[in-house]
Order: C-alpha cells, then sequence, then structure tokens
C-alpha cells in the first residue's frame, strides 16, 4: 500500500475506534451538580432504597423524592416492576416537574442500580439523552463535602411529552423462549445481572423459584461498582468484566425487579454496546411461571436443555 493512501487508511481506522468508542460522560460528580443547583432547567431527583430515608435522614437540597417501586414500575401489572406505561410515567415526570428541556441528573444509595432504571425509563420513552445525568456517589459523595435537607421538595408541574417506547430496548418473555430456548439464535447473548448465588439457586429470592433460565450466562452488574465509593470501576476494569460478552450479538439483560439489569444496560452502553434490550419483568416473572424452564446450577444450562 502506497505511504498517502495507507495514512488514510489508518486515520479512518482511528476515527473509526473514536466513533464506537466507551463513553461515561452521563457520570458527574458533587462539584459539577454543586456549580448547577441553581440552574432554572435542573430537576434533581433521589431514588433511595428506602425511600423514608428523604425525609428521616435527608436529600440533597432541591431533590425531588422518586418512590423506587410505585413511580418505577407498572402499579397494576404482574409482575409489580414491569415498565409503567408511557401514559403513567409522563404523568410521574411531571409531578416531579419534569419539561422538555430539563436537565435531569439522578442519584441513589445504591452504587446507581436505582438511578440507572430511571435513566433507562427516560431513554425507553424518548427523552433527550443528552439531557440526563447520574450523579456518582450519590448520598454518600455528597454528604463529604454538603449538608442534607430535610424539606420537601413540591416542584410547580412540568409538561414533557414522551414518545411511545423504543422496541429496539426491551423484549418480552416469548422472544426469550422463542430465540434463546427454542432456536438457539448465535447472535443472541441472554445476559442475567442477578448475584451468583442467585443465578445458580443456591438463594431463592423474589420468585418462587431459584435458578436462572437456560441458556444464561451471569455476570453480576454490581460488581463494576466500588461498595465502597459507590462510584464505578474504571473503563478498563469495567471492560474486563463483560470482556466474555461479544459487542457483535443483541444482548439480553435481566435481573429480578429491574434495577440490576439497567445498571447493565448502562455499563454495557458506556462500553460501547449498542443491541441491548432488558427483559420487561426480568426473573420475578419467568422465575413465578411454573410452565416455564429453569436451570440450577453454575452452568447456563442443564442436561435437559444442554442437547
Amino acid at each position: 500500500m502506497q505511504a498517502p493512501l495507507r495514512f488514510l487508511f489508518l486515520l479512518l481506522l482511528v476515527a473509526g475506534t473514536v466513533s464506537r468508542a466507551a463513553s461515561r460522560d452521563f457520570l458527574v460528580d458533587v462539584d459539577w451538580l454543586a456549580e448547577r443547583l441553581e440552574d432554572p432547567k435542573l430537576v434533581l431527583l433521589e431514588v433511595r432504597y428506602h425511600p423514608h430515608r428523604y425525609y428521616t435522614v435527608g436529600h440533597i437540597p432541591g431533590a425531588v423524592q422518586v418512590q423506587r417501586f410505585r413511580d418505577l414500575g407498572d402499579n397494576e401489572g404482574v409482575p409489580l416492576m414491569r415498565f409503567p406505561s408511557r401514559e403513567a410515567f409522563q404523568a410521574t415526570l411531571r409531578r416531579w416537574g419534569v419539561n422538555d428541556d430539563s436537565l435531569i441528573v439522578v442519584y441513589d444509595d445504591s452504587r446507581t442500580a436505582l438511578a440507572s432504571r430511571v435513566v433507562f425509563l427516560l431513554a425507553l420513552y424518548g427523552f433527550d439523552m443528552d439531557r440526563v445525568k447520574i450523579l456518582e456517589g450519590g448520598t454518600l459523595e455528597w454528604t463529604a463535602f454538603h449538608a442534607l435537607s430535610k424539606v420537601a421538595e413540591r416542584p410547580k408541574p412540568g409538561h414533557v411529552t414522551l414518545k411511545p417506547a423504543n422496541p429496539t430496548l426491551f423484549v418480552e418473555w416469548t422472544a426469550i423462549y422463542d430465540r434463546v430456548l427454542s432456536r438457539r439464535d448465535p447472535d443472541v447473548v441472554l445476559l442475567d445481572a442477578r448475584p451468583h448465588d442467585m443465578y445458580t439457586g443456591e438463594v431463592v429470592r423474589h420468585a418462587v423459584r431459584g435458578g436462572h433460565i437456560p441458556g444464561a450466562v451471569n455476570v453480576v452488574s454490581l460488581d463494576g461498582t466500588d461498595p465502597e465509593s459507590q462510584q464505578w470501576l474504571s473503563e478498563a476494569e469495567l471492560a474486563a468484566l463483560y470482556a466474555d460478552i461479544p459487542k457483535d450479538k443483541t444482548i439480553i439483560v435481566y435481573c429480578h425487579d429491574g434495577f440490576r439489569m439497567s445498571l447493565a444496560w448502562l455499563q454495557l452502553r458506556s462500553l460501547g454496546y449498542r443491541n441491548i434490550r432488558l427483559y420487561n419483568g426480568g426473573w420475578a416473572h419467568w422465575g413465578n411461571r411454573l410452565s416455564l424452564p429453569v436451570v440450577q446450577g453454575p452452568e447456563p444450562y442443564d442436561e435437559a436443555y444442554a442437547l
């Protein structure tokens, strides 16, 4: 190859790499938030594991409380944490004071797993994701430098308008049964983001049965965060965690109630994965449907389904 052409080829190669490069610019720190607390377009959302701590322990000044089950699931659905409808989630966002041009910052006390559910739902219904951020370290990081407030926020109702659910971001159980169990589609990877002892069935929680969906591999999404600082691991460490998950496949992720799988979705996106879908209902749905098959143990398939 002649020198000028070789140089052009390398330039194009680098450009392509950069366009697919990992990005975590949705993660912000305490200093970034502190500088923007007076921004009239800021909507600050707190979603705690124990929601009463918004009042008893306190929250970042200006933060609106998110009640993680009532606000982020289908309150009439079975299981409870199926995705809320567009109309229901839009009404919730408006109650929080969200407009189409709002700058939304979400934080939690659970290593961003709860915040990730809010982010996923915003993406599912077409909100401008350039205007959505997660505060790394959450309340832990904030209290190292600033005080909390116990004054409940009562925001002026917003007028955000959401779009229909993006069908490329989720699947129902029938797609998993078809593509993973029945057809063994080589272009699909089924990923279980729960703790390993729930994957194997040693611990039974959130469903009447323990184990995992046949064909699922296990990557624990919370392992991509630091339990002490509640912040994400480095890009290299996160890439190592997901090293066995190919980028050229459709990745279907599930957990038990919708939070850890949302964290996995966000982690994979930050690493450059693009075709990621969440199982609407997760293990709380599959594990409670007694006709659907379950595998126990550390392998994706047992003897019945390995053939």
